[in-house]
């Protein structure tokens, strides 16, 4: 409950608000302000004496960052040419695999020196100043809506939305292949209880490796993903999603060695794969979907991804392979953490490029579509 439906309903429900707020207001104000609210509340996470007392925190926390994405990608769509916007995205979301990274370096080192409270205290306070900076960096001019236009209503913004959905195959497409691939990172929140129960691995020392292999493997495949996506797409009119139908082909069949022995390198070969294929997403990705829609729903778009991805994959990813851990755990299977992760990676495998594929298919002709219906 803690790691998932507590903290992603709030964050992903108030995302897609947040995302309308971004289509009308100033984007860096409520990053400002959402970083401020949830380092706060990281902070006063630290001071948690019970479950209840750790989950209030957890749902302030997940309405303060869901400030973050709708509002950066609306700013970088209107930074970067839509053929750099792989790039962009993906440098922005080398934040995902570098706080995957430290948090789980900062666990394996900090936290048997100051405690987990302490990680608490340090992290929300840093975060808290991060926040206060960000209120007096300027707001990017957007490109096409001018301030003296009149402001849409959440209604109005949202309205627009599903006529977008409605019209074009390839974002649902691409949307729906996401919302999949976070059905199995909801499953991989098992994946340190696996190490330590089926591999019997030292919950420190994989933290620190893992956290290690994160950072560096998951900077690289951010770098990689938005990079070689604007690439192919500029050079070949290649589109993005078949970048990832081909990337998960070559990848999440090589992640399986990760099951094997911790004495294999190939084990630690198949983490580093899986690190590298988790930084290389969300680059191509949402930027597919900043190029299909108007530029007066970019930030309402992105919250409407993050539901989905997170209500619709994430969190019932988390609690369907925990339903099947305590099923193989009551039923004393030999190892079931290994067959549990196993079975969400071949359902990824088989759903995954099938849905890139198709999205590819379209994007072309959806694209002239919504240039054509709504400018």
């Amino acid at each position: 409950m803690l790691t998932g439906v507590i903290f992603i309903f709030f964050y992903t429900v108030s995302g897609l608000f947040v995302g309308t707020l971004a289509d009308r207001y100033n984007r860096t104000k409520i990053i400002g302000i959402g970083v401020i609210v949830w380092s706060f509340f990281t902070a006063v996470s630290g001071m948690a004496k019970n479950f209840v007392t750790l989950a209030i925190p957890r749902l302030f926390i997940g309405i303060g960052e869901s400030a973050m994405t709708p509002t950066t990608m609306s700013i970088l769509s209107d930074r970067y040419d839509i053929k750099r916007l792989g790039f962009a995205a993906g440098f922005y979301y080398m934040g995902v695999p570098l706080g995957v990274g430290v948090s789980l370096i900062l666990a394996g080192y900090l936290a048997p020196v100051i405690g987990w409270r302490g990680c608490f205290y340090l992290l929300g306070g840093i975060g808290v100043v991060l926040g206060l900076v960000m209120l007096l960096v300027k707001d990017t001019p957007r490109k096409t809506v001018t301030t003296k236009a009149p402001k849409q209503s959440f209604l109005e913004i949202i309205t627009l939305l599903f006529k977008v959905l409605r019209t074009s195959k390839s974002l649902v497409l691409t949307i729906l292949a996401g919302t999949i691939y976070h059905v199995l990172l909801g499953a991989s929140v098992f994946d340190q209880v696996w190490a330590i129960q089926d591999k019997g691995l030292d919950r420190a020392a994989f933290a620190q490796a893992s956290g290690w292999i994160f950072t560096i493997f998951g900077l690289l495949g951010s770098v990689f993903g938005g990079t070689f996506s604007d690439w192919a797409l500029k050079k070949y009119n290649f589109p993005r999603t078949w970048f990832l139908l081909i990337l998960t082909l070559l990848t999440v069949p090589f992640a399986f060695t990760r099951y094997l022995e911790p004495t294999d390198f190939l084990f630690w070969a198949g983490i580093c794969v899986s690190a590298f294929s988790l930084g290389c997403f969300y680059g191509p990705v949402f930027a597919v979907i900043q190029e299909l829609v108007p530029s007066n729903i970019r930030g309402t778009i992105v919250g409407f991804n993050l539901v989905c991805l997170n209500l619709l994959g994430y969190v019932p990813g988390s609690m369907i392979a925990g339903i099947a851990l305590d099923s193989l755990i009551a039923s004393e299977v030999e190892i079931p953490y290994t067959i549990t992760l196993v079975g969400f990676n071949i359902m990824f495998l088989i759903l995954g490029p099938i849905l890139y594929y198709l999205a590819g298919k379209f994007y072309e002709s959806d694209k002239a579509k919504l240039a054509r219906d709504f400018g």
